[in-house]
């Protein structure tokens, strides 16, 4: 399917408001019918191959559990080594980026997603996306939300059940609704190899 040619989908992808067209629909109903599926295959290996398969790009060392869901999967890039627990979500009608070394536990939800103020244009159904950027290192806790047009810079943890409503720099930890900085993460354990 060309949907780098298809308006709505530039739209989308740009932050502009935008409708829903054909090829849009198709593209996500596509999807959903093999994630479907591919949640439902009890060996690691071949779901998480299948997964793989669905995003844009995806490192060396990827592992999800069922059952790991999104949207579109072509707005998704994943760096190495990419841990997701179970029931994670990503909604990537805006691009999402992952950087390496990263884990989310149970129940992440990444939501690219800006849905309008006004109840006027909200119930055209026109909505309008926000990126994410998630840093290298990064570690999200159980249950916790990232909001459209956040970043996480490198070596952040997010402390479960937080919703991150904006950005945070590099070393530190997050906790709370919103989030906020707790302390830094500056790294000091040497592990013995």
């Amino acid at each position: 399917m060309e949907i780098d040619k298809d308006s709505a989908y530039q739209q989308m992808i740009n932050g502009e408001l935008y409708m829903e067209s054909p090829k849009l629909l198709k593209l996500r109903n596509d999807v959903r019918t093999s994630i479907m599926q591919y949640n439902q295959i009890a060996d690691n290996d071949e779901r998480n191959a299948k997964m793989k398969g669905l995003l844009r790009s995806v490192g060396d060392r990827f592992f999800v559990e069922p059952t790991f869901e999104f949207s579109y999967g072509v707005n998704i890039t994943i760096g190495n080594h990419f841990y997701a627990n179970h029931g994670v979500t990503i909604c990537d009608e805006g691009v999402v980026k992952i950087g390496n070394d990263c884990k989310f536990g149970p129940k992440v939800g990444l939501y690219t997603p800006v849905h309008p103020l006004d109840p006027t244009v909200r119930r055209t159904e026109a909505e309008r996306t926000a990126p994410i950027t998630i840093g290298n290192d990064v570690w999200i806790g159980g249950s916790a939300m990232v909001l459209p047009g956040v970043t996480l810079g490198n070596n952040v943890v997010v402390g479960a059940g937080a919703v991150v409503t904006h950005s945070f720099p590099d070393n530190v930890v997050v906790v709370g609704n919103p989030a906020r900085v707790l302390k830094e993460n500056k790294p000091t354990e040497k592990v013995d190899k």
